[in-house]
């Protein structure tokens, strides 16, 4: 814990004021990225984020993936909440000059943690039956949400990596997905919050991957481009997070 802290000349801005709440290993995670016209985004995003942009069009990533090693600050592990698997839809925003991450959707197998998110966090977090398998190099991935406060998505795939582990550079394309060190969130009186997070650069693999049920962009109403996704692979991240910050 103390390197992880100790390792932050790759963030684009100084680690939070404070100490962090909550520690969480990301297993397994496939980016699946395709692009969407602005203009379509534009009105599904709060009008107080910046949307971003990155060759003329906006970005959709559905992302699934599982979590390991979770547990609040000076506690324990708690059993039965401690691993579970996730899977994210999201896109790029920016308030001043922190960009950050902002989620359509987050479904989990775990109903404490759904709660627990949705409360502390104020995320759209929502229950689902999944299971992530690994065989061999490649994971094995079905996600069905059963949280009625949703829409009713699906996921189906299977996934691996195709190359040598890389780190992005600073003026990449990968680097702008992937390298954001926090989130953003609004709650019912449409104050915007900001989670800050902490983690050692990605370390990303190009990947592969076999699709078979993916409706969890476009059963939200999210129409991505009729083309084939950009796929990349992580095996794991540690990363720590703060308590939510008012920003407007």
């Amino acid at each position: 814990m103390n390197e992880l802290l100790a390792t932050h000349s790759h963030r684009p801005w100084p680690l939070p004021n404070g100490p962090w709440v909550m520690k969480q290993t990301w297993v397994g995670l496939l980016f699946a990225h395709w692009p969407v016209p602005y203009e379509q985004l534009r009105p599904m995003v709060p009008q107080e984020l910046e949307l971003e942009v990155y060759d003329g069009y906006a970005w959709v990533g559905v992302v699934p993936f599982s979590m390991e090693g979770i547990r609040m600050r000076a506690m324990p592990e708690i059993p039965y909440t401690n691993q579970f698997a996730e899977l994210n839809v999201r896109t790029y925003v920016k308030v001043g000059d922190k960009p950050g991450v902002y989620f359509f959707s987050l479904d989990a197998a775990s109903k404490i943690a759904v709660e627990a998110a949705r409360l502390l966090f104020y995320l759209p977090y929502y229950h689902a039956d999944m299971d992530a398998k690994q065989v061999a190099e490649h994971i094995h991935y079905k996600s069905v949400r059963k949280d009625k406060r949703g829409a009713q998505v699906a996921f189906d795939g299977s996934y691996r990596p195709i190359s040598a582990p890389f780190r992005s550079t600073k003026q990449s394309f990968e680097h702008w997905l992937t390298e954001r060190y926090c989130l953003y969130s609004m709650n019912a009186n449409r104050h915007v919050y900001r989670g800050d997070i902490h983690h050692l650069p990605w370390e990303l693999q190009l990947a592969e991957a076999e699709l078979r049920t993916n409706i969890m962009a476009s059963g939200q109403g999210i129409q991505c481009a009729a083309t084939k996704p950009l796929l990349h692979y992580a095996n794991k991240l540690d990363v720590l997070i703060w308590p939510l910050i008012k920003v407007l």
